[in-house]
Protein backbone atom coordinates (compact mmCIF):
# COMPACT_ATOMS: atom_id res chain seq x y z
CA UNK A 1 0.00 0.00 0.00
CA UNK A 2 1.12 3.45 -0.81
CA UNK A 3 2.43 5.75 2.02
CA UNK A 4 -0.22 7.51 4.26
CA UNK A 5 0.70 11.04 4.99
CA UNK A 6 -2.77 12.45 5.33
CA UNK A 7 -5.11 11.94 8.16
CA UNK A 8 -8.76 13.23 8.65
CA UNK A 9 -10.55 13.45 11.74
CA UNK A 10 -14.08 15.14 11.47
CA UNK A 11 -17.50 13.50 10.88
CA UNK A 12 -18.31 10.05 8.64
CA UNK A 13 -20.38 12.24 5.71
CA UNK A 14 -16.42 13.75 5.07
CA UNK A 15 -15.44 10.48 3.47
CA UNK A 16 -18.71 10.23 1.70
CA UNK A 17 -17.24 12.38 -1.70
CA UNK A 18 -17.01 11.25 -4.93
CA UNK A 19 -13.50 12.05 -5.49
CA UNK A 20 -12.53 9.51 -3.07
CA UNK A 21 -11.43 6.25 -4.75
CA UNK A 22 -10.12 2.93 -4.00
CA UNK A 23 -11.35 2.85 -0.28
CA UNK A 24 -10.39 -0.18 1.92
CA UNK A 25 -10.98 -0.38 6.04
CA UNK A 26 -8.45 -1.21 8.47
CA UNK A 27 -8.80 -2.04 12.12
CA UNK A 28 -5.89 -0.92 13.85
CA UNK A 29 -5.12 -1.44 17.75
CA UNK A 30 -3.22 0.55 19.96
CA UNK A 31 -1.89 0.42 23.47
CA UNK A 32 -4.55 3.22 23.88
CA UNK A 33 -7.47 1.16 23.23
CA UNK A 34 -9.20 1.07 19.78
CA UNK A 35 -9.46 4.15 17.85
CA UNK A 36 -13.40 5.45 17.24
CA UNK A 37 -13.69 3.45 14.13
CA UNK A 38 -12.16 1.75 11.70
CA UNK A 39 -10.11 3.54 9.66
CA UNK A 40 -11.31 4.40 6.52
CA UNK A 41 -8.63 4.88 3.78
CA UNK A 42 -8.51 5.83 0.38
CA UNK A 43 -7.17 7.97 -2.92
CA UNK A 44 -7.90 11.58 -2.70
CA UNK A 45 -6.24 13.94 -5.43
CA UNK A 46 -4.20 11.33 -6.35
CA UNK A 47 -2.88 10.55 -2.40
CA UNK A 48 -3.69 7.92 -0.24
CA UNK A 49 -6.06 9.61 2.79
CA UNK A 50 -6.72 7.93 6.25
CA UNK A 51 -9.84 9.01 7.64
CA UNK A 52 -11.46 8.77 11.43
CA UNK A 53 -15.07 9.63 11.99
CA UNK A 54 -14.41 11.04 15.58
CA UNK A 55 -17.70 10.29 16.96
CA UNK A 56 -17.46 6.95 15.64
CA UNK A 57 -20.43 6.02 12.26
CA UNK A 58 -23.89 6.53 13.46
CA UNK A 59 -22.26 9.75 16.43
CA UNK A 60 -21.59 6.97 19.29
CA UNK A 61 -19.37 8.64 21.70
CA UNK A 62 -19.61 11.79 23.38
CA UNK A 63 -16.95 14.57 23.13
CA UNK A 64 -15.46 12.80 26.52
CA UNK A 65 -15.79 9.41 25.35
CA UNK A 66 -13.60 9.99 21.61
CA UNK A 67 -10.19 8.06 21.93
CA UNK A 68 -8.15 10.76 21.26
CA UNK A 69 -4.76 8.99 22.15
CA UNK A 70 -5.85 6.01 20.02
CA UNK A 71 -7.03 8.10 17.16
CA UNK A 72 -3.75 9.92 16.79
CA UNK A 73 -1.49 6.56 17.73
CA UNK A 74 -3.05 4.74 15.08
CA UNK A 75 -2.70 7.73 12.27
CA UNK A 76 1.25 8.08 13.59
CA UNK A 77 1.50 3.83 13.20
CA UNK A 78 0.51 4.70 9.41
CA UNK A 79 2.92 6.85 8.73
CA UNK A 80 0.48 10.31 8.67
CA UNK A 81 2.54 13.44 9.09
CA UNK A 82 -0.49 15.84 8.94
CA UNK A 83 -3.75 15.97 10.20
CA UNK A 84 -6.59 18.01 9.60
CA UNK A 85 -9.31 18.27 11.63
CA UNK A 86 -12.95 19.30 10.56
CA UNK A 87 -15.31 20.24 13.33
CA UNK A 88 -18.47 21.79 14.42
CA UNK A 89 -18.32 24.68 16.13
CA UNK A 90 -19.81 27.87 18.03
CA UNK A 91 -19.00 31.50 17.14
CA UNK A 92 -18.41 33.56 20.12
CA UNK A 93 -17.93 37.11 17.92
CA UNK A 94 -20.47 38.98 15.83
CA UNK A 95 -18.62 38.70 12.76
CA UNK A 96 -18.02 35.02 12.91
CA UNK A 97 -21.23 34.45 11.21
CA UNK A 98 -23.09 30.58 11.41
CA UNK A 99 -22.20 28.85 7.65
CA UNK A 100 -18.32 31.03 7.87
CA UNK A 101 -15.40 28.90 8.28
CA UNK A 102 -12.78 29.71 10.88
CA UNK A 103 -9.06 28.43 10.80
CA UNK A 104 -7.50 29.38 14.70
CA UNK A 105 -4.45 29.93 15.78
CA UNK A 106 -4.83 29.20 19.59
CA UNK A 107 -6.48 27.15 22.12
CA UNK A 108 -7.54 27.08 25.36
CA UNK A 109 -8.14 24.06 27.24
CA UNK A 110 -10.92 23.85 29.62
CA UNK A 111 -11.99 19.95 29.25
CA UNK A 112 -11.05 17.17 32.21
CA UNK A 113 -8.32 15.18 32.70
CA UNK A 114 -9.93 12.20 31.53
CA UNK A 115 -9.54 12.62 28.16
CA UNK A 116 -6.25 11.35 28.51
CA UNK A 117 -4.14 14.61 27.04
CA UNK A 118 -0.84 13.18 26.90
CA UNK A 119 1.05 9.88 25.73
CA UNK A 120 3.68 10.32 28.57
CA UNK A 121 3.71 9.20 31.63
CA UNK A 122 4.64 5.52 33.57
CA UNK A 123 8.22 6.47 33.21
CA UNK A 124 8.89 8.31 30.39
CA UNK A 125 8.14 12.59 31.00
CA UNK A 126 8.39 15.20 27.89
CA UNK A 127 7.07 18.60 28.45
CA UNK A 128 6.11 19.61 24.15
CA UNK A 129 5.82 23.73 23.82
CA UNK A 130 2.66 24.31 22.83
CA UNK A 131 2.74 27.71 22.81
CA UNK A 132 1.79 27.74 19.34
CA UNK A 133 -1.19 24.71 18.59
CA UNK A 134 -2.09 24.82 15.38
CA UNK A 135 0.37 24.32 12.61
CA UNK A 136 0.92 27.47 10.73
CA UNK A 137 1.65 26.06 7.03
CA UNK A 138 -1.10 23.51 7.32
CA UNK A 139 -3.39 25.92 8.71
CA UNK A 140 -2.87 28.35 5.92
CA UNK A 141 -3.08 25.96 3.37
CA UNK A 142 -6.49 24.76 5.06
CA UNK A 143 -7.84 28.44 4.79
CA UNK A 144 -6.85 28.85 1.08
CA UNK A 145 -9.03 25.70 0.00
CA UNK A 146 -11.70 26.74 1.97
CA UNK A 147 -11.61 30.26 0.69
CA UNK A 148 -10.85 29.18 -2.98
CA UNK A 149 -13.80 26.79 -2.96
CA UNK A 150 -15.98 29.85 -1.84
CA UNK A 151 -15.97 29.91 1.94
CA UNK A 152 -16.01 33.17 4.13
CA UNK A 153 -12.94 32.16 5.95
CA UNK A 154 -11.50 33.85 9.03
CA UNK A 155 -7.68 33.37 9.51
CA UNK A 156 -6.56 33.25 13.23
CA UNK A 157 -8.86 33.72 16.51
CA UNK A 158 -8.89 31.81 19.95
CA UNK A 159 -10.96 28.47 19.65
CA UNK A 160 -11.74 27.21 23.44
CA UNK A 161 -12.37 23.67 24.04
CA UNK A 162 -15.52 22.93 26.65
CA UNK A 163 -15.94 19.46 28.05
CA UNK A 164 -19.62 18.70 26.98
CA UNK A 165 -22.00 17.34 26.09
CA UNK A 166 -24.11 19.77 27.19
CA UNK A 167 -24.05 23.57 25.66
CA UNK A 168 -22.59 26.19 27.78
CA UNK A 169 -25.02 28.40 30.10
CA UNK A 170 -25.01 32.03 29.39
CA UNK A 171 -22.69 32.96 32.20
CA UNK A 172 -20.00 30.53 30.76
CA UNK A 173 -20.10 31.83 27.02
CA UNK A 174 -19.77 35.69 28.75
CA UNK A 175 -16.68 34.04 30.50
CA UNK A 176 -15.78 32.66 27.26
CA UNK A 177 -15.78 36.00 25.46
CA UNK A 178 -14.51 38.12 27.88
CA UNK A 179 -11.31 36.00 27.73
CA UNK A 180 -10.90 37.01 24.35
CA UNK A 181 -12.17 33.79 23.07
CA UNK A 182 -13.78 33.70 19.46
CA UNK A 183 -14.66 30.20 19.06
CA UNK A 184 -16.16 26.98 21.28
CA UNK A 185 -16.55 23.54 20.84
CA UNK A 186 -15.70 20.19 22.60
CA UNK A 187 -13.18 17.96 20.78
CA UNK A 188 -10.31 19.93 19.37
CA UNK A 189 -8.25 19.36 23.26
CA UNK A 190 -6.50 17.07 23.68
CA UNK A 191 -6.73 16.32 20.07
CA UNK A 192 -4.10 19.32 19.21
CA UNK A 193 -1.65 18.94 21.81
CA UNK A 194 -1.64 14.73 21.10
CA UNK A 195 -1.07 15.41 17.05
CA UNK A 196 1.97 17.49 18.49
CA UNK A 197 3.44 15.07 20.87
CA UNK A 198 3.35 12.77 17.97
CA UNK A 199 5.34 15.07 15.79
CA UNK A 200 2.24 15.90 13.17
CA UNK A 201 1.19 19.07 11.96
CA UNK A 202 -2.60 20.14 13.05
CA UNK A 203 -4.78 22.36 12.01
CA UNK A 204 -8.62 23.10 12.32
CA UNK A 205 -11.29 23.91 9.71
CA UNK A 206 -14.20 24.64 12.41
CA UNK A 207 -17.65 25.33 10.75
CA UNK A 208 -19.72 27.69 12.80
CA UNK A 209 -22.49 26.30 13.43
CA UNK A 210 -24.12 29.32 16.24
CA UNK A 211 -23.46 32.11 18.10
CA UNK A 212 -23.52 29.69 21.19
CA UNK A 213 -25.94 31.26 23.84
CA UNK A 214 -24.77 34.71 23.98
CA UNK A 215 -26.44 36.12 21.50
CA UNK A 216 -29.00 38.75 22.44
CA UNK A 217 -31.18 38.26 18.90
CA UNK A 218 -30.14 34.60 17.49
CA UNK A 219 -31.15 31.56 17.84
CA UNK A 220 -29.52 29.45 20.76
CA UNK A 221 -27.37 26.64 20.27
CA UNK A 222 -29.30 23.45 19.65
CA UNK A 223 -28.73 20.25 18.00
CA UNK A 224 -31.19 20.64 15.19
CA UNK A 225 -29.68 24.25 14.36
CA UNK A 226 -25.59 22.54 14.39
CA UNK A 227 -26.93 19.38 12.26
CA UNK A 228 -28.52 22.38 9.66
CA UNK A 229 -25.88 24.09 9.15
CA UNK A 230 -23.70 21.00 9.00
CA UNK A 231 -25.81 19.50 6.04
CA UNK A 232 -25.84 22.99 4.17
CA UNK A 233 -21.95 22.93 4.65
CA UNK A 234 -20.81 19.82 3.95
CA UNK A 235 -19.79 19.53 0.15
CA UNK A 236 -17.30 22.84 1.18
CA UNK A 237 -15.91 21.14 3.58
CA UNK A 238 -15.41 17.99 1.11
CA UNK A 239 -14.13 20.71 -1.91
CA UNK A 240 -12.15 22.19 0.66
CA UNK A 241 -10.67 18.97 1.62
CA UNK A 242 -9.99 18.13 -1.78
CA UNK A 243 -8.21 20.87 -2.31
CA UNK A 244 -6.01 20.94 0.38
CA UNK A 245 -4.80 17.59 -0.42
CA UNK A 246 -4.15 18.46 -3.70
CA UNK A 247 -2.16 21.75 -2.38
CA UNK A 248 0.02 19.32 0.41
CA UNK A 249 0.58 16.51 -2.43
CA UNK A 250 4.16 16.11 -2.80
CA UNK A 251 4.55 19.13 -0.70
CA UNK A 252 7.78 19.01 2.46
CA UNK A 253 6.89 20.14 6.09
CA UNK A 254 7.42 23.58 5.99
CA UNK A 255 7.44 23.94 10.06
CA UNK A 256 9.18 22.36 13.41
CA UNK A 257 6.44 20.38 13.70
CA UNK A 258 8.32 17.45 12.68
CA UNK A 259 10.46 18.09 15.51
CA UNK A 260 8.77 18.74 18.49
CA UNK A 261 10.21 16.29 20.90
CA UNK A 262 13.47 17.27 19.79
CA UNK A 263 14.00 19.27 22.94
CA UNK A 264 11.12 17.93 25.26
CA UNK A 265 12.07 14.39 26.50
CA UNK A 266 13.73 14.84 29.66
CA UNK A 267 13.67 11.23 31.53
CA UNK A 268 17.53 9.61 30.89
CA UNK A 269 16.93 6.43 28.96
CA UNK A 270 18.35 4.30 31.56
CA UNK A 271 15.49 4.98 33.46
CA UNK A 272 12.51 4.60 31.02
CA UNK A 273 10.79 1.21 31.57
CA UNK A 274 11.18 -1.41 28.73
CA UNK A 275 7.79 -1.52 28.78
CA UNK A 276 6.57 1.90 28.52
CA UNK A 277 9.09 2.86 25.91
CA UNK A 278 8.63 -0.29 23.59
CA UNK A 279 4.79 1.64 23.44
CA UNK A 280 5.61 4.85 22.75
CA UNK A 281 8.43 3.32 19.84
CA UNK A 282 6.28 4.80 17.37
CA UNK A 283 6.44 8.35 19.13
CA UNK A 284 9.79 8.70 20.25
CA UNK A 285 11.83 5.54 18.60
CA UNK A 286 13.82 7.72 16.15
CA UNK A 287 15.10 9.31 19.77
CA UNK A 288 16.47 6.40 20.90
CA UNK A 289 17.95 5.13 17.85
CA UNK A 290 15.10 2.56 17.41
Amino acid sequence: MDAVRIGVIGGSGLYEMPELTDVVEQHIETPFGPPSDALRIGTLAGQRVAFIARHGRGHVLTPSEVPYRANIYAFKTLGVERVISVSACGSLREAIAPGHIAVPDQLVDWTRDKRGRTFFGDGLVAHVSAADPFCPHLSAVLADAAQANGGTVHRGGTFITSEGPRFATRAESALYRSWGCDLVGMTTSPEAFLAREAEMCYAVMAHITDYDVWHESEEDVSVELVLQTLSANVRLAQQALLAAVERLAGSARACECENALANALITARAAIPPETLARLRPIVGKYFGE
